[in-house]
């Protein structure tokens, strides 16, 4: 017998409460385009199996050494208490922390080409008195990088964000020349290694309404982003900027477009949302291995009835084997 050729993906279940683990058990049944290696609690997943009237019985997954040649295991992170479809408890976040930590930690060691993450619920995560923002900052910790990107995928659209989750009072002076300059170069460095995109042509959005009007409406494209761009074209990027959002969004404006930078969630998100939401893939650039995810949240509302889409999760995964074979 050969070796399954497959990449072998992590994929962590996410929040136990939320619809992560019924998705991950969802998709487990597909032709899938990697081997999985769902990371989160067994007993947890072989619950939600059996809700949903599914036939499981996935193979055992060790915590070091080599995988199982199924095409599907479980790497097992137990709960501190059993979840309950709808209702988070904090009780179980480092439990889920921890399912992030397996994943990265495989992917560096080069045990999984890369990793797939189901939604966490950032609130409960903070209210067990852990200071978590997200799975971008996460990671990057994990991974000793001192900057990434977060990018979604969908719709035809590739948008990439300046800034991610911060309050927008805070966002105009999180953008300064060095940061901005930083982002782009990563931008087009992944563009290039994981997208296989040989000169990446970027839209770089302006943080205020008309670009800033010349100076009237904000001097942040004058004095910042502007900047931040010539430097850069100097070095040989292809970028457009800094333009105005309310227009950049047209097919015009896009055609011949490798990606958008928006200088903030709100500013870019909403539009690539609009038109992919359930199939959208969020992406982060600047780390050493894959990680995508899904665009939608815990949607603890639908935990537990077997109604939520899997189609985010199967465009993540799909993306991740994508990139993976760019990036090897």
């Amino acid at each position: 017998m050969t070796a399954d050729p497959r990449p072998a993906v992590a994929l962590t279940i996410g929040e136990p409460a939320g619809i992560g683990p019924e998705l991950c058990v969802r998709i487990a049944g597909d032709d899938l385009p990697a081997r999985i290696v769902l990371v989160g609690d067994r007993d947890l997943l072989a619950s939600r199996a059996a809700a949903l009237g599914i036939a499981w019985s996935p193979a055992e997954c060790p915590p070091d050494g080599p995988l199982p040649g199924a095409p599907v295991c479980v790497l097992h992170v137990p709960l501190a208490t059993p979840a309950k479809a709808g209702t988070v408890d904090p009780a179980n976040s480092r439990a889920v922390l921890r399912t992030l930590e397996l994943a990265a930690d495989g992917c560096l060691a080069g045990r999984f080409a890369a990793m797939v993450t189901a939604p966490v619920h950032k609130g409960v995560i903070n209210d067990a008195g852990i200071a978590f923002t997200g799975h971008t900052e996460f990671l990057a910790e994990r991974a000793g990088v001192a900057r990434v990107v977060m990018m979604l995928v969908g719709g035809g659209l590739r948008v990439a964000l300046a800034t991610t989750h911060l309050a927008l009072r805070d966002v105009a002076a999180a953008i300064d020349r060095a940061t901005l300059t930083a982002t782009l170069r990563i931008l087009d460095a992944d563009l290039r290694r994981k997208f296989a995109i040989a000169r990446p042509r970027i839209l770089v959005a302006g943080l205020n309404p008309h670009a800033g009007e010349s100076g009237h409406l904000g001097r942040e494209e004058l004095d910042v982003i502007g900047p931040a761009l010539d430097e850069l074209r100097r070095d040989g990027l292809d970028l457009v900027g800094p333009l105005s959002a309310d227009t950049l969004f047209n097919a015009e404006r896009l055609a011949g477009a490798d990606c958008v930078l928006a200088m903030y969630h709100d500013q870019g998100l909403p539009v690539l949302k609009y038109a992919s939401f359930g199939h959208g893939v969020n992406v982060t650039l600047g780390l050493p291995f894959v990680r995508t995810s899904v665009d939608h949240g815990t949607a603890l509302e639908l935990a537990g009835r077997g109604t939520a889409d899997p189609g985010s999760l199967r465009a993540a995964l799909a993306l991740a084997v994508e990139l993976a074979r760019h990036a090897h």
